[in-house]
């Protein structure tokens, strides 16, 4: 009975294949960057409405949306999230194209095959993956935090899901010091360039300090002026990883003792902007399972292991709310790496096209397997519960 189901989601997708694919190949020409993704948001939402789904636009960010489809009372908040953010001059280097068509043709089969079941489908458009994390504004603001479970799909070398991904803290912090000329009266100056420097050097002190899998980057964005004249401004920006949350907070505040003895070794002030803080996610094995039995079911090309670490993603903070998990489908080849010029070349290929329909395939049957048998979810949100006490 359940391979049977399987089938006409199977089924169902496949009819939409063609518009499916269509709707990836425009959204790939669009290339819209994080933030301006105005016309490939309003192309999905205007398929989500005619497909029956109640859209509302801007939650949260204005290039985000909320489609959903209710089945009768109560059962499960299930969520599809997507994204569809270009690299600057670069375009669709990381497959974002991909997500939308993939999200909506399993959120539409499990619509139209699946209506004995009560439950509630919800679409969620989250922009500004790449650079401000859109579903970390979306959280802040209550959104995705409804959710019983939540889904994603993304393209890439091997079939596979995550581990564990890297919690990121950036800041941008400006030094002020003052300008005075560097030859004839540098006892007036107060170099805000020396503050940036010491700064960094007390990083790479740190370094021997921290767990490995600490990762802390820097660079200087304005270092003040020439070399005749004590600088005083300078910006500096630094990136500050870990695979766990906690352990990163514990970096952060060694950072802020770090600018501050940098400024007053130097008697400098100083300005940090710290931008919105990246979570590592909560790892959910049996949703991991789940999707990849699923991709097994379908056939997917170049299953995989799991990748036991990957980067930063915002999808990490949403999964310390909810449980969830990312399918990772194959496209491209097996050496390729995201944000080159081998993921733009692939994403209008046909491997690119076949990956819209195993996602679609994959999160479908796995929402179908959560439908009917409720145990499973149970399960999962005592497992998830769990890990996140710990």
């Amino acid at each position: 009975m359940m391979n049977n189901l399987k089938q006409k989601l199977g089924k169902s997708i496949e009819n939409r294949r063609d518009e499916l694919t269509a709707m990836a190949d425009k959204i790939f020409d669009l290339s819209e960057v994080s933030g301006e993704e105005y016309q490939s948001a309003e192309l999905l939402c205007s398929y989500l409405e005619k497909e029956g789904f109640e859209v509302e636009r801007g939650t949260g960010f204005p290039t985000a949306f909320r489609a959903e489809w209710r089945n009768g009372s109560g059962g499960p908040v299930i969520g599809i999230l997507v994204e569809y953010d270009a690299l600057e001059k670069i375009g669709h280097a990381c497959g974002h194209h991909l997500q939308g068509p993939a999200g909506i043709g399993a959120a539409i089969a499990v619509k139209e095959c699946m209506s004995e079941y009560p439950c509630t489908i919800v679409v969620y458009g989250t922009p500004a993956e790449e650079t401000l994390g859109g579903k970390i504004v979306m959280l802040d603001k209550g959104y995705m935090k409804e959710l019983d479970l939540a889904f994603m799909s993304h393209g890439s070398p091997n079939t596979s899901v995550d581990e564990k991904c890297m919690a990121l803290e950036n800041f941008v912090v400006t030094f002020h010091g003052i300008k005075s000329h560097a030859a004839i009266s540098p006892e007036q100056g107060r170099s805000a360039l020396d503050a940036a420097l010491l700064s960094f050097h007390a990083i790479e002190m740190l370094r021997e300090h921290v767990k490995d899998d600490t990762r802390m980057h820097y660079t200087i964005r304005n270092a003040g002026g020439p070399p005749n004249v004590v600088p005083d401004l300078t910006v500096a920006e630094y990136t500050l990883r870990s695979y766990s949350t906690k352990y990163l907070d514990e970096v952060v505040e060694r950072f802020y003792n770090i600018i501050k003895g940098a400024s007053l070794m130097t008697d400098t002030t100083y300005e940090i902007q710290r931008d919105l803080p990246f979570k590592s996610k909560v790892v959910c094995h049996k949703v991991n399972n789940l999707l990849m039995e699923n991709a097994s079911y379908e056939n997917a090309p170049a299953i995989a292991p799991p990748r036991e670490k990957t980067g930063s993603t915002d999808f990490g903070n949403v999964l310390y709310e909810v449980p969830g998990s990312c399918i990772r489908i194959a496209f491209t080849q097996p050496d390729a790496q995201p944000h080159s010029q081998e993921y733009l070349d692939a994403g209008k290929s046909q491997a690119a096209h076949d990956a819209i329909v195993y996602a679609a395939k994959i999160m479908a049957d796995s929402i179908s397997d959560v439908l009917t048998n409720p145990g499973l979810l149970e399960e999962i949100k005592e497992e998830f519960n769990a890990a996140k006490e710990k």
